[in-house]
């Protein structure tokens, strides 16, 4: 592995911005959009900010409970924030947030938020060492210090699961 590759680098580095328009093979026979492409493009602008925090390939490991805060419709801009909240190792925690912009009315609204889980893995699926990510802001900060407290009860979990499997 090239030591390069694990120099620390901002949060900054990691972020990133996906807009899709819903378009009507995207929504429902109310041209609602649908959740499963909504949970898609999360979870692909999610590895856009893991590739690039990373300089790896990644997989998914999880999605964190997700909500739909309101529907967006078709002709409707969606528009997918993504950064690396902190990195453990192999994996990184990222957060995605999904607002649905009206061009027309010049509104934008919160459509859902999720926390993914991504693996840093070469070619042959082997996990790889990640770059710490540095917090600059307080509000990545905060995002750094839930992350953790988010890991610590994901893993509580695994073990809750285990015990009663």
């Amino acid at each position: 592995m090239n030591e390069k590759a694990l120099i620390p680098r901002p949060v900054a580095d990691s972020q990133s911005e996906m807009i899709e328009i819903v378009l009507p093979n995207d929504a429902n026979p109310l041209g609602a959009l649908l959740g499963g492409r909504l949970m898609h493009w999360i979870d692909m602008a999610g590895a856009l900010a893991a590739h690039r925090h990373s300089r790896n390939y990644v997989v998914t490991a999880s999605i964190d409970h997700m909500d739909f805060h309101t529907p967006v419709h078709v002709g409707d801009m969606v528009v997918l924030r993504s950064s690396v909240n902190r990195v453990f190792n192999t994996s990184m925690e990222v957060g995605v947030s999904a607002w649905v912009e009206n061009y027309l009315s010049d509104e934008s609204r919160l459509v859902s938020s999720a926390y993914l889980t991504f693996v840093a893995v070469d070619a042959a699926g082997r996990h790889l060492k990640v770059a710490p990510v540095i917090p600059e802001t307080d509000e990545q900060k905060r995002r750094y210090e839930d992350a953790g407290h988010r890991r610590e009860l994901r893993k509580a979990e695994l073990e809750r699961k285990k015990r009663n499997a």
